[in-house]
């Protein structure tokens, strides 16, 4: 008898291919970065650069966080490096560690598939939603990573989330790893249910038609109230050094082994959602391993939209490498925070190309686009 699901799986990974070608006082590391940020102060062209992203974040009207590392010299610059911010998919980098160290361990394969069901359909990013709605779709490790971190999709994202032994699982790996400052709690469809004021969401399992139901009925000012707590909520929640830390594990190679060191980092290169924020007004093919995040951008809620981005930025000509984190909570244009974000990346890149080794003044700033 002819294997209908067997076809459909195959057809599926066929078209998942396709898809994929296309396109702070805290301790632990935190402690560290804290430390190098203070040392900073005394540095007069660091205190420059300092005083440049500060202006800079002031093209966002909501509150900007920042932690900038010279990875090779260790120079730091932060700015409201220890306030909590809304992770929004920048969560997902923090997961990716956590499902790459049970690979480490041997407890996963990164080709282990994974049946989706119904009720892994979530909202938010819907790559899956769009593209395998249909019964007997399997995807591997892999494809789901990738998806989770190219494109941010959210269905992909709880996936990997279960897979890697769920939110606390994650967050015992981050302490583990000396990492604070960051926590994980819930899946993307509870996190959004909670943001936009969805009283009781049955289960983690909603589907999408269920959900954007459940969203409808919520009024405007419940919402509101709902994103503006949200905000204050410490779960889901990561301090730019806190975040910073986690990079630098991630790049010195102390997070994971070699090869699943190498390919987070080569898929973070391979982000498809920066072109309007880090990558944004940095010569065009620097080479940039990051993870966005966005929360809120719509009407119907105001004064408590997310825009991130947090990742590496491969300087030219050997000036070394530099973390560059950039948090931004309050802002209801989305627009705005990404133009402070690719602005203060800019700033970043220019300083640290002028004076990859400390010994130079202050950067001479290449002409902004």
């Amino acid at each position: 008898m002819h294997d209908q699901g067997a076809h459909t799986r195959a057809r599926a990974r066929v078209q998942l291919g396709i898809a994929l070608a296309l396109g702070f006082v805290v301790c632990g590391g935190g402690a560290r970065l804290t430390a190098q940020a203070a040392a900073s102060r005394t540095d007069p062209a660091l205190q420059r650069l300092q005083g440049e992203i500060a202006a800079l974040a002031k093209i966002s009207k909501g509150t900007v966080g920042v932690a900038i590392v010279h990875l090779e010299t260790g120079r730091t610059v932060v700015l409201n490096g220890t306030d909590a911010f809304p992770m929004a998919s920048t969560f997902k980098v923090p997961v990716a560690v956590q499902l790459l160290t049970r690979v480490d361990r041997g407890d996963l394969r990164m080709d282990s598939l994974i049946a989706l069901r119904p009720g892994d359909l979530h909202p938010g990013s819907g790559t899956l939603t769009q593209l395998f709605n249909q019964p007997g779709v399997e995807l591997s490790v892999r494809n789901l990573m990738d998806l989770m971190l190219r494109i941010s999709d959210n269905s992909a994202a709880d996936l990997m989330l279960r897979t890697a032994g769920g939110a606390q699982a994650v967050t015992a790996r981050l302490r583990a790893l000396g990492v604070n400052g960051i926590r994980v709690d819930r899946p993307t469809v509870r996190l959004i249910a909670d943001y936009i004021g969805i009283p009781n969401l049955p289960s983690d399992t909603v589907s999408p038609a269920e959900f954007r139901v459940l969203a409808k009925a919520v009024p405007d000012s419940v919402s509101q109230a709902a994103a503006t707590a949200f905000e204050r909520d410490p779960r889901d929640q990561a301090t730019p050094e806190g975040m910073a830390a986690l990079l630098e594990k991630i790049w010195r190679g102390k997070a994971l082994s070699p090869a699943s060191t190498e390919l987070l980092l080569d898929v973070m290169h391979q982000c498809l959602t920066s072109d309007n924020r880090i990558r944004a007004m940095l010569p065009p093919g620097t080479p940039v391993a990051d993870k966005t995040g966005t929360l809120g951008g719509g009407d119907r809620i105001r004064g408590a939209g997310t825009q991130n981005d947090v990742g590496i930025i491969d300087l030219p000509d050997s000036a070394g490498h530099v973390i560059t984190v950039v948090l931004v909570k309050g802002e209801d244009d989305e627009k705005r925070g990404e133009r402070a974000i690719a602005q203060i990346a800019r700033a970043a890149y220019d300083y640290f190309l002028a004076s990859p080794d400390g010994s130079f003044g202050a950067p001479t700033p290449a002409a902004r686009r």
